[in-house]
């Protein structure tokens, strides 16, 4: 059977994208065996921690493949449009700049207490060094499916009326919005409580990357750890 293979953030830059044969009844652990065993400069220990995708959800070792699967290798995750849903608000991945203001307006209601807003910029600097530009990348479809899942679930946990969540992609200049969430509720407390979970929660678990630029050279940002349900630990595959 054939599966493609979508390697994202630097791993796209190690193994690119590709198409491999492996036999009825193949699970994730045999295709990342597979793929450790090839030339690509891969080091052991990303094995370990990376997460995998199959057909944009995420998949353990054990998951068998099927024919025509596609395989999402996901790097930890740094941070088109997607419809709106009522009382979702905007949840998006786009590549022009991010209206604010635009974004804030539509979200408040005579009902509202309180409107937060997390407006993510481009700073121009990171440990020292100083940043020309960011570039951000991701693996839409699950992404998009992801952060409308997150904003459901924020409206569930928090009890606020609102959540618009937006994230561009493409090239960011220094001071440029990479990520706008607008939670709006009856209540501040709640609202803050959303907007801090919805962020953090995003930077973990959303496949999307960005590469650094700096004066003196550019790499993949460090992300932070796949929380335990997602991470492919303890696995890490045989090497040739």
């Amino acid at each position: 059977m054939q599966v493609r293979v979508l390697p994202f953030g630097i791993l796209k830059d190690w193994l690119g994208a590709s198409t491999l044969e492996l036999p009825e009844g193949a699970t994730v652990a045999a295709l990342l065996d597979q793929l450790a065993s090839g030339r690509a400069p891969v080091p052991p220990s990303t094995w370990s921690s990376i997460a995998v995708s199959v057909n944009h959800e995420y998949a353990q070792p054990a998951h068998v493949l099927s024919d025509g699967d596609e395989v999402g290798l996901l790097p930890p995750v740094s941070g088109g449009s997607g419809a709106d849903e009522p009382g979702i608000g905007r949840i998006a991945i786009v590549r022009d700049a991010i209206d604010t203001e635009k974004l804030v307006t539509a979200a408040k209601r005579g009902s509202d207490g309180a409107v937060i807003i997390f407006d993510g910029i481009v700073r121009d600097n990171t440990r020292g060094r100083q940043t020309l530009h960011l570039d951000y990348e991701a693996y839409e479809e699950m992404a998009l499916k992801q952060m409308q899942e997150l904003a459901a679930e924020a409206r569930k946990r928090f009890g606020v009326r609102h959540v618009s969540l937006v994230h561009r992609l493409g090239r960011l200049l220094v001071g440029e919005t990479s990520v706008l969430i607008v939670v709006a509720s009856a209540h501040r407390a709640q609202a803050y409580e959303a907007s801090r979970w919805l962020i953090d929660t995003l930077k973990k678990t959303v496949p999307i990357w960005k590469k650094e630029t700096f004066v003196d050279g550019a790499v993949w940002a460090d992300g932070e750890p796949f929380p335990e349900d997602i991470a492919i630990r303890g696995t890490e595959p045989a090497h040739g």
